[in-house]
């Protein structure tokens, strides 16, 4: 299958005999015993890809097992709360909503999280075509939806939070309430002693902060929001079509409308909510720098990276996968032909290789005061001709 294979030139083919900084790894590699090095531009076997990935995979499964555990077992705090006043009046109206179902459920968030953007990421290499780009991108992926799942089920399970139908849920026993037998001042706080609801409906409903479904969704959608902003170039050096801003920006409606449908089914508070979200933000921002080369630097955000062979820069010829990027505009993406690494010259641009860090403006512009560039006009003949600091 050739899907993620793609042609490399022959050095006498190319005329470059330039070895890159991969492939120079791999080559030391062999002869001393150190980490295992592989060249991104070419597709591993699958035992060459365990041997760099299965501490990860440990890892990952490792820290599922826990949070599960942690998910699974019972509150850790016992939150007091008030139930009614002395008159008879609902102390906190916004705990008593009904339990409703849930307009999302929980397994749905997180396949979406995931699902959605691997699909995406497959759809990129219809022009990538980079096995890299797509490992690289899915364990990153991973990266953010584990540790910020994990994450939040220890805030659950060691601060939690009362849910919107805590007190449809807990069902307290108002005799016991009648007879201001709570503690506190006026005896009005109790604890779940008072309540005689479901024991395992209780437990859910005491674990409301933060909300697990936020933090999935903004953990997988805010990783894909960046992973379609490098491959689109959507803020780099060209004006870009306005349906990739769409594009970029729909993942994060699709976080917020699945955060936004859990205030309507009554299943979290707004900062619940607010707190995953956060969570999660935080998580996919830090996954996608640990595998590709930046996060707003557009000439380089698109370039995953090599475990064991540090990224030497953009536009240094020694970087595998420099043009792995989906857009095809404004000399982005083209490895081998003059909008590559040729030098050619377009309205007045000199054109570097496709990362566009080689950009200069051509000929040379004076500076006015005014913060413009403007071409000098040649003086008439017996007048000095005037420098930059006298345009306006």
């Amino acid at each position: 299958m050739n899907f993620f294979k793609r042609r490399q030139r022959d050095p006498a083919e190319g005329g470059n005999t330039s070895t890159t900084t991969a492939s120079a790894a791999v080559a030391t590699s062999e002869k001393t015993r150190g980490p295992v090095v592989m060249s991104m531009s070419k597709r591993p076997t699958f035992g060459q890809w365990l041997k760099v990935t299965w501490l990860d995979i440990f890892t990952m499964a490792a820290m599922g097992m826990i949070g599960l555990g942690v998910y699974t077992a019972h509150p850790a705090p016992s939150r007091s709360f008030p139930v009614v006043f002395q008159d008879g009046e609902i102390v906190y109206p916004q705990f008593a909503y009904p339990l409703r179902k849930e307009i999302v459920p929980i397994w749905a968030a997180a396949l979406l999280a995931a699902l959605v953007p691997i699909f995406f990421f497959l759809v990129m290499q219809i022009r990538i075509r980079s096995f890299w780009d797509v490992n690289n991108a899915t364990i990153g992926l991973l990266y953010s939806l584990i540790t910020a799942a994990v994450f939040q089920v220890f805030l659950k399970w060691l601060i939690g939070g009362l849910r919107p139908h805590f007190l449809a849920v807990c069902k307290p026993n108002i005799t016991l309430v009648d007879q201001e037998t709570g503690n506190g001042f006026r005896q009005i706080m109790y604890d779940r002693t008072i309540c005689t609801g479901d024991e395992s409906e209780i437990d859910d409903s005491l674990e409301s902060f933060p909300s697990g479904h936020s933090t999935a969704a903004f953990a997988g959608f805010v990783f894909l929001y960046l992973y379609l902003n490098a491959k689109l170039k959507v803020w780099s050096n060209y004006h870009p079509a306005m349906w990739k801003l769409i594009a970029t920006y729909a993942p994060i409606l699709g976080a917020t409308l699945i955060a936004g449908a859990l205030t309507i089914d009554e299943y979290h508070n707004w900062y619940d909510c607010v707190a995953g979200a956060i969570i999660g933000t935080v998580m996919a921002f830090s996954a996608y720098r640990m595998v590709y080369a930046s996060i707003w630097d557009w000439r380089t955000n698109h370039i995953p990276l090599n475990r064991a062979v540090p990224f030497p820069g953009a536009g240094t010829g020694k970087v595998d996968l420099e043009h792995a990027m989906f857009t095809r505009q404004a000399g982005w993406g083209y490895a081998d032909d003059m909008h590559g690494g040729m030098q050619q010259s377009y309205d007045g641009h000199v054109m570097g290789h496709g990362n566009g860090a080689d950009m200069v403006s051509s000929p040379p512009l004076a500076r006015t005061k005014s913060g413009l560039e403007r071409k000098p006009v040649p003086a008439p003949a017996g007048h000095p001709v005037p420098g930059p600091e006298n345009m306006v």
